[in-house]
């Protein structure tokens, strides 16, 4: 009987202390999309004005450029580094016959600081598949 006893102890322990974990696990999870929502609505501004990235790219259609589902879509499948590309430090994987005239933002996006790089892949990897 006191095994049984120390059996049920032990496993009541456990499970409110695995749902303590979960608890906390979900509030990280939310504090992440409340952080990850801010760097993309910030991408957001940066991709439509300081970036003129909308020019060219536009959410789901092509215009001048790939749309920005594409290029998301591409780079998340390929593992793919929009920040580098966007520093011109690697070669571009979307559409390359566009890669010249693209080449003219590059003086843009290499001015951008490291958190607005970040932000503006962040709103464009919003849209991948």
């Amino acid at each position: 009987m006191k095994q049984m006893k120390f059996f049920i102890f032990i496993f009541f322990t456990i499970t409110l202390y695995n749902c303590g974990n979960k608890a906390e696990t979900n509030s990280t999870e939310k504090n992440t999309q409340i952080v990850d929502t801010d760097l993309t609505l910030k991408g957001k501004d940066l991709f439509e004005g300081k970036g003129t990235c909308i020019a060219c790219h536009k959410p789901t259609s092509k215009v001048i450029g790939p749309s920005i589902k594409e290029i998301a879509t591409i780079y998340k499948k390929s593992n793919g580094n929009i920040i580098a590309f966007l520093k011109e430090e690697s070669e571009p994987i979307v559409d390359k016959n566009q890669y010249e005239v693209m080449k003219t933002n590059f003086s843009i996006t290499k001015k951008m600081s490291e958190e607005e790089l970040k932000a503006l892949e962040a709103y464009m990897l919003s849209f991948a598949d």
